[in-house]
């Protein structure tokens, strides 16, 4: 099982950030060992000390697929649910300044939380999913999928050019605007719609 996250694909999060607005999707990887579900609680690591929540919603591919076309991209995925991207963010602008990979920023233990799966046909317009985040009862990230600046069919065919999608694979699909720190004591819930699909603390 991999783990793909699409970077910059909210216009008003890659702004907050000073990075450029892509022309094709960009994409980085996390190994499974990222994942953190079931509502487990998140351990905050003690090599950063400034760890970012990045509420997204994560879709689950269903079939394998190389070289997908966008016409049929939606045929390869069947769930849906929100997760967190959780970043260390100091740890990720000393890989900027220097120019190097920043996998040891994103790829850590636990950095990819993912809630309950939803099944797509839960959705009658997968273009305009409404999702949220709370931090300790306050809302700090609310986005909609219309917002998304290439749709997870765009996103689906993109990738799969370069990766062959097996069933099980996840893919981030981008955070908007919002994203903040975590510290130990904070309560995170997320939602699809009216929906909770995760509710978790960090220790």
């Amino acid at each position: 099982m991999k783990v793909i996250c699409i970077g910059r694909n909210y216009a008003e999060h890659a702004k907050e950030l000073n990075n450029p607005l892509p022309a094709e999707p960009v994409f980085f990887m996390k190994p499974d060992t990222a994942v953190l579900k079931d509502n487990a609680p998140f351990w905050h690591p003690d090599f950063s000390s400034d760890i970012h929540f990045e509420m997204e919603l994560v879709i689950r591919i269903s079939k394998a697929g190389k070289h997908i076309s966008e016409e049929f991209a939606s045929r390869y995925f069947d769930a849906i649910t929100g997760g967190i991207d959780f970043t260390a963010r100091d740890l990720q602008q000393k890989c900027k300044e220097k120019g190097l990979p920043w996998e040891i920023a994103k790829a850590f233990d636990h950095s990819a939380v993912i809630g309950a799966f939803q099944p797509i046909s839960n959705f009658p317009d997968l273009s305009n999913i409404s999702f949220s985040l709370d931090v300790n009862n306050e809302r700090r990230q609310s986005g909609l999928s219309a917002d998304m600046i290439f749709s997870f069919n765009r996103i689906v065919a993109y990738v799969s050019q370069f990766i062959t999608l097996k069933t099980g694979d996840l893919i981030f699909t981008g955070t908007p605007a919002g994203v903040g720190k975590v510290n130990p004591g904070d309560s995170l819930k997320g939602k699809l719609e009216d929906s909770e699909v995760f509710q978790f603390d960090v220790k």
